[in-house]
């Protein structure tokens, strides 16, 4: 079989085991958008809301892989520490997540996101939690395939360095390399559409802010490159049989 097996039960049947791991989720995503959110109202307040430059785009991608990292890391040992809607839809595409388990997930994640921008709206002052935005002359297709190319290598290293049954060693640098490939996404990416890769993290701003300009763009490009990475790590590296030939012996 290719897979493991795509489940609909929850993985714990106690009704208070059941909402650990989601909680862990509210906890680690809330921190993670409380990071990056806040770091660019941050930067809006220290330009009066000037023009986005290269500095600010450096500043946005170190306070989201930083602010991810430890997101991953904080609920790594509870939850898997994803983070993220996209992240727990490619492991559920790969039967490590049943779907009541991601969906509650998935819940845990956008109350986190809200939550984070409530409190940040509330601690400046009222201060707008931005929604994500194309730039000028970026159309929403632009957007689209920005979105699936960048979230597919997002959520091919959650497998390659965390659900990966192989990945050894490797699994300590983790929160890391996820943090990392965030980071260097934003400064592909985010001068065009944000670069979101997130469900969770476009979510909040834009409940909170009541701005869903595009909205679907943050939903489906995630899902999207999120399930063809999960579909595409399950089916070639993690249910193939054969031993892969160490380095030193090629």
């Amino acid at each position: 079989m290719p897979f493991n097996g795509i489940s609909i039960r929850p993985s714990e049947d106690s009704p208070l085991a059941i909402f650990k791991a989601p909680l862990a989720e509210f906890i680690s995503t809330l921190i993670f958008v409380f990071a990056g959110e806040g770091s660019g109202m941050a930067f809006n307040k220290l330009t009066d809301n000037g023009s986005t430059t290269p500095a600010g785009l450096i500043a946005a991608a170190l306070a989201h892989g930083f602010g991810l990292f430890v997101g991953v890391a904080v609920g790594a040992n509870i939850s898997g520490g994803h983070v993220n809607p996209a992240v727990t839809f490619g492991a559920f595409v790969g039967g490590h997540i049943s779907l009541v388990d991601g969906i509650l997930y998935w819940i845990g994640q956008l109350l986190g996101s809200t939550v984070a921008c409530l409190l940040l709206k509330f601690a400046t002052n009222g201060m707008t939690t931005s929604a994500f935005a194309l730039s000028s002359g970026v159309t929403v297709w632009n957007a689209f395939v920005f979105e699936i190319v960048m979230t597919f290598a997002l959520v091919y290293t959650v497998y390659a360095t965390a659900i990966d049954p192989k990945k050894g060693s490797v699994g300590v640098i983790a929160p890391l390399a996820i943090g990392l490939v965030l980071a260097a996404n934003i400064l592909a990416g985010g001068a065009f559409d944000g670069a979101s890769l997130n469900p969770a993290m476009s979510f909040g701003p834009a409940l909170v802010s009541w701005d869903w300009t595009n909205h679907w763009i943050y939903w489906a490009g995630p899902l999207i490159g999120g399930g063809i990475a999960g579909l595409v790590y399950e089916t070639f590296f993690i249910s193939q049989s054969y031993e892969p030939i160490p380095v030193s012996e090629a």
